[in-house]
């Protein structure tokens, strides 16, 4: 990103906190023209003091000084905080525009994009973009009103003098021109060597009880050590870099007060300067150091701020690929039949040169209940993918109750499709709410309904807490077969007309998955006498048998439809996996 459309992101960023920003900039010209006055007003009263000295004098002088300062002090503590409330303003807008855009991306987004390195983005980079917003824009407008207000007055008491003053301030600037470039490439080597490690601390404690199964804690530790060392010797660069650069600027503009004390001593010894003049350019000077100094800090921060807003937009500019077409149909959840139509279905994953599924055709009438079967890599999760528009398909190709399911608004085909992944996923909470995630208003009532439909309710009872047991992060606490029956749950408490299970009870024995999928078919929490329609994906063939139709598929296409007795009629892949299915039951 060029530095014209950083300023221009910079400003996209300011413009609803203007007023904000505006009374802040207004508070820190006014203490900066309050700076350049109480020097002025001690130059006045040194000249009036050394030829009429008067105590009531003194004491007006200081009485107006202190006012002065006073009302200077809480001016600067009013720009404070606006300038960085608007930088705490700022970092909240987007902290909550992030999130929000990454709930609109679709899952393959996050398969590219690793969770540390965004955790890193809506963190560090935001706090990087904070301090620019509210740290360098105040220091940014004191450096420039401390110069444009202070100059004129140094000039008019002394051209040749203030000249002197400001001689090392070009290679100042130089310096900074110089280094600058070197500070934003260091720092964007910490940011990157920051999300490295965030991500891998991410990966270890998620999966912190593999890693003892294998006992991998040593090698663990030694790519933690290894990608510690690169953020050390990534900070340590730039912190060198850092310690070249400001005490030259601290101390070449500290070089200005030397000058003004040489060149203006010789001038009060000669008579053609004032006492008063002297020490008003004296504190002049000093004015200019602080600001000068700090434009070292700025620099800083203004560089993270540049790689942050880098970082930061390459989330924010990403375009979802899924989302609501042009001339999107409603298709309200009480209006849904639950008919599903395939035609001459393809997909290919992006980057890969081999098609997934291929041709593939079916219907799936209202209120059936199909069993899909087939080997590892056939295209069925593939297909429980593309259903939901989980993946970004082509239109005119997949059909519900006749539409297309890319002209259907999302929030609407995704309401009358209940899906259960292959990873069950619950979050850390009780399981009551994890059931009730859909309609957290949900009754104890319909919670319960909802499990004893997924035969989970009688181990639930068990439980010393029974519902409101906390499963841990993930659901740790519950076993395989609990986890994916508690996510079952969830997607029957939904009762939507189309029920999506992909491998969903593959932790759960042949008899309870048997007896699961008898009770699919009906309504889920009202146990209405309506029929939903059932996509159940498995490899357990004695459960699949249950179903009114199997779809048998093999290298991305259905090569087979029938009944379990149809299929076993017939020579084929179904009869094939239904032998090595027996064998095993008879090995177990």
């Amino acid at each position: 990103m060029g530095k014209t459309r950083r300023l221009t992101k910079f400003g996209a960023y300011l413009r609803p906190h203007w007023r904000e920003a505006t009374l802040g900039i207004i508070a820190l010209l006014m203490v900066n023209g309050l700076g350049v006055y109480i020097p002025w007003l001690i130059r006045a009263s040194i000249d009036t003091l050394s030829t009429n000295f008067s105590l009531n004098q003194v004491i007006h002088y200081v009485v107006l000084i202190f006012s002065l300062s006073s009302a200077m002090w809480l001016m600067r503590m009013a720009s404070r905080m606006w300038l960085f409330g608007v930088g705490r303003q700022v970092e909240f807008d987007l902290k909550q525009r992030i999130f929000e855009h990454l709930l609109q991306l679709e899952p393959s987004y996050f398969a590219t994009n690793t969770v540390g390195d965004l955790i890193s983005r809506a963190t560090s980079d935001l706090e990087n973009i904070r301090r620019l917003l509210g740290f360098a824009v105040l220091s940014l407008a004191n450096t420039v009103f401390a110069y444009a207000l202070t100059l004129p007055v140094m000039l008019s008491i002394s051209v040749d003098l203030t000249l002197a003053a400001l001689a090392v301030y070009p290679l100042m600037l130089f310096l900074v021109q110089l280094l600058g470039n070197r500070l934003r490439t260091q720092q964007l080597a910490v940011q990157e060597n920051l999300s490295d490690i965030s991500e891998l601390i991410q990966e270890d404690i998620s999966g912190i009880a593999l890693i003892k199964i294998y006992g991998q804690e040593e090698n663990e530790r030694r790519a933690f050590a290894k990608k510690n060392q690169q953020i050390l010797r990534s900070n340590l660069d730039l912190a060198k870099s850092r310690n070249v650069l400001f005490p030259l600027i601290t101390g070449l503009a500290s070089v200005s007060s030397l000058l003004i004390i040489w060149l203006g001593a010789t001038r009060i010894t000669a008579g053609t300067l004032a006492v008063g003049d002297f020490v008003a350019l004296l504190i002049y000077v000093e004015r200019l150091v602080f600001p000068t100094a700090l434009l070292g800090f700025t620099i800083t921060t203004y560089q993270r701020g540049e790689v942050s807003v880098d970082r930061v937009e390459t989330i924010l500019t990403v375009t979802p690929k899924i989302k609501d077409a042009t001339d999107v149909i409603h298709l309200p959840r009480e209006q849904v039949k639950g008919e599903l139509t395939a035609k001459n279905f393809s997909y290919t994953y992006p980057g890969s040169n081999q098609e997934a599924l291929q041709n593939v055709n079916f219907t799936v009438t209202s209120g059936e209940t199909v069993a899909v079967v087939g080997p590892i890599g056939s295209g069925k999760s593939t297909l429980a993918n593309a259903l939901p528009r989980l993946l970004d398909i082509e239109p005119g190709q997949l059909f519900l109750d006749g539409v297309d399911i890319t002209k259907i608004a999302l929030a609407d085909l995704r309401s009358a499709i209940a899906y259960v992944p292959q990873d069950s996923f619950l979050f850390s909470t009780t399981i009551k709410n994890n059931i009730r995630y859909e309609d957290p208003m949900s009754k104890e009532k319909e919670v319960e309904s909802a499990a004893q439909l997924a035969q989970l309710h009688s181990e639930i009872i068990n439980f010393p807490q029974q519902y409101e047991t906390i499963v841990g992060e993930r659901g740790i606490t519950l076993s395989g077969g609990q986890r994916q029956r508690t996510a079952l749950a969830r997607a029957l408490l939904v009762d939507a007309p189309v029920l999506i299970l992909d491998d969903a009870l593959s932790s759960v024995d042949n008899q309870t998955a048997t007896a699961i999928l008898k009770n699919l078919s009906r309504s889920s929490a009202s146990l209405s006498t309506e029929r939903k329609t059932v996509i159940f994906i498995t490899h357990h063939l004695s459960a699949a048998a249950a179903a009114d139709r199997i779809f048998v598929m093999d290298k991305g296409k259905i090569i087979q439809t029938g009944t379990q007795i149809e299929l076993l009629q017939q020579p084929g892949l179904y009869r094939t996996l239904w032998s090595q299915h027996q064998v095993e039951e008879l090995l177990h």
